[in-house]
């Protein structure tokens, strides 16, 4: 592990103090913050620009009290979402931000609308390695098996999360994916189907083989239907939390999206180990993820390591967002070699491809003879 802090190198004692309530009343901010973008206030203040408004001009309308007014605006301004100059606010760059920035807002919806209440629960769930937050959204043993029935608006926001960092990275890979020439490729926790639609419409030549729990395969199958790619997929449900499951042999290429963070060490091990085992000759693993250590910005890893708690408390209670070298130590132990790793895909994701170990070691003897 690399040397890392995110603190500048000579702050003051108090500059730290600081920071540190920051954190105590985070959750408050937060809030407040968020009601100011969901009830227009932060829009108020953008639509009038540089002139502002005073409280008495905001409460006119009948939509807030100056009462409301004052609590949520005064927290949004030790924020930093708005300034206070003569009396009037007006908004300012972390508020801009707020309404104008997507990953912002889909990171504060998925906080609020997916996490927030469960995280309460983060000490009982970090003790036991269980999701116990997860009774605030419903009664499943992960997350995994009720996102199809989550309730919204926790459902849109986790697809929506997902979705946003993954759907940035599928159209850059999919010469990646295709430069061995795959004719049988399986999508690994395919999820509702969005790489395997975009490998299908990408080559069309390829056959998709989706392996997820029954229920997300349903709406994938769904998805694949309407795009007229039904005949191309084959649909195997399989629990990855099963070590003895096999996955369908004989595939040129495995794909796995986002999609081992969702489980532990020792789970992630049995995946490996079966994909290797699920190779065909000279056959291919690649694993598209998110590392918080091989991000070019601290905005990137700060966002990244604070996703992990989500995957404690309210996913399956022993998984989080990785390091790169986790992975490549645990597809070493299944008998995969890496090949190659390629940062900066999309928003945050980095790609690394694995062989076979002993198909690697008998290419380089071949190449030095």
């Amino acid at each position: 592990m690399q040397d890392k802090s995110f603190s500048p190198e000579r702050q003051s004692a108090f500059a730290a103090r600081y920071e540190a309530q920051k954190i105590a009343f985070g959750p408050v901010v937060f809030q407040c913050v968020r009601y100011a973008w969901k009830r227009g206030m932060l829009q108020a203040l953008a639509d009038v620009g540089s002139t502002g408004l005073s409280l008495a001009e905001m409460a006119e309308g009948g939509r807030w009290t100056e009462y409301v007014l004052k609590v949520v605006l005064e927290s949004c301004l030790s924020a930093g979402a708005v300034q206070l100059r003569d009396g009037r606010y007006v908004l300012d760059k972390v508020g801009f931000c707020v309404l104008t920035d997507k990953i912002t807002q889909v990171n504060l919806d998925f906080t609020h609308d997916v996490c927030y209440l469960g995280l309460h629960d983060l000490d009982k769930s970090l003790d036991d390695e269980r999701p116990h937050g997860l009774k605030k959204l419903g009664d499943w043993p992960t997350i995994y098996e009720g996102l199809s029935q989550l309730d919204e608006p926790a459902k849109s926001s986790w697809f929506a999360f997902d979705h946003h960092y993954s759907d940035t990275s599928f159209p850059a890979i999919m010469p990646d994916v295709f430069a061995t020439g795959p004719r049988r490729v399986m999508d690994i926790g395919a999820n509702t189907g969005k790489f395997s639609l975009a490998a299908l419409e990408y080559n069309r030549d390829a056959k998709l083989h989706l392996v997820d729990l029954p229920r997300q395969l349903a709406v994938a199958e769904q998805n694949l239907q309407a795009a007229g790619v039904r005949e191309r997929a084959n649909l195997h449900g399989v629990d990855m939390l099963d070590a003895e499951a096999p996955l369908p042999a004989g595939m040129d290429l495995i794909w796995m999206s986002q999609f081992l963070s969702c489980f532990s060490e020792p789970v992630i091990a049995t995946i490996l180990r079966r994909a290797a085992a699920a190779l065909a000759p000279n056959g291919q693993v690649l694993i598209l993820d998110t590392f918080w250590d091989r991000q070019q910005y601290d905005i990137a890893a700060y966002c990244l390591i604070n996703t992990s708690p989500y995957f404690t408390a309210m996913a399956s209670g022993n998984s989080k967002v990785y390091e790169s070298g986790d992975y490549v130590r645990l597809a070493e132990a299944a008998g995969l070699r890496l090949l190659t790793a390629r940062d900066g895909i999309g928003y945050c994701h980095s790609l690394l491809r694995f062989a076979l170990a002993g198909e690697v070691a008998e290419n380089n003897g071949a190449a030095g003879v």
